[in-house]
């Protein structure tokens, strides 16, 4: 098989997990798009987090051109990315339990912020705790998973529960357990991973789904414009100066 055709295979593969989730998620998208909605319109703060390769996801709706400005990151230290050394502290953290209730207690989010968890998994403390102390402190909860993880791997939550169980609304992605979409026999490993296409696809639909609902409310949605368009910036103060109260990223 040649390189092109693995090339090929692999778009074909994330083309097909797209459209899976978008027939099969489309009620959980819509009931997601709401939630968001519901908290933008109440005056409420969005917040995301991901841990690892899942912080990607989180990170991509965050200070996002045709984003939503009022969505902030939820950052654990250590864990948002593969800049730290070693790369695998990132993985040893999602092991601690209790960190989350520590972020979550000295965070900024309250009751009636609504927070998005991305994790492809879901099996880990960090994720699982992060869901489940937020919705103890009054916050909604969106998780963005592959299920199958649950009935193919075992919870390392003392729980023994999984992300997906501590959420007002889960967004399947569908990935498949390993997160990688190809094989070859000269390969020993299966890869080409999909995780991050889908979940960042599955989360921008959301996102577009709530402009869409408040729009229908006769609200204004709170969208930032390209900083590298003619009067994106100017666009973008605006934004933000009425909606400060929301938008946590700018303040020192």
């Amino acid at each position: 098989m040649s390189a092109s055709e693995l090339a090929e295979r692999y778009f074909d593969s994330a083309i097909s997990l797209l459209r899976e989730v978008r027939d099969e998620e489309a009620e959980a998208v819509a009931a997601a798009g709401a939630l968001l909605a519901d908290t933008v319109a109440e005056g409420g703060r969005l917040f995301a987090f991901g841990a690892g390769h899942s912080s990607l996801v989180a990170q991509d709706v965050v200070y996002r051109a045709g984003g939503l400005a009022v969505l902030n990151l939820l950052p654990v230290p250590g864990t948002v990315g593969v800049e730290v050394t070693p790369a695998t502290l990132g993985s040893a953290l999602e092991g601690v339990a209790g960190l989350a209730d520590a972020v979550l207690e000295t965070s900024p989010a309250r009751s009636g912020d609504l927070l998005v968890v991305v994790s492809l998994s879901g099996r880990n403390p960090l994720p699982v705790e992060m869901a489940s102390g937020a919705r103890e402190r009054g916050l909604r909860v969106v998780g963005v998973t592959s299920v199958a993880y649950a009935y193919a791997t075992r919870s390392r939550h003392p729980s023994g529960t999984f992300l997906k169980d501590h959420c007002d609304v889960v967004l399947d992605s569908r990935v498949p357990v390993g997160d990688t979409v190809l094989s070859h026999p000269g390969v020993p490993a299966p890869f080409a991973p999909a995780s991050t296409v889908v979940a960042c696809a599955l989360l921008q639909a959301t996102v577009a789904t709530a402009a869409g609902e408040l729009i229908a409310r006769g609200l204004t949605p709170p969208l930032l414009r390209s900083g590298n368009v003619d009067g994106g910036h100017d666009w973008n103060e605006q934004v933000m100066a009425q909606h400060a109260d929301q938008i946590l990223y700018r303040r020192p």
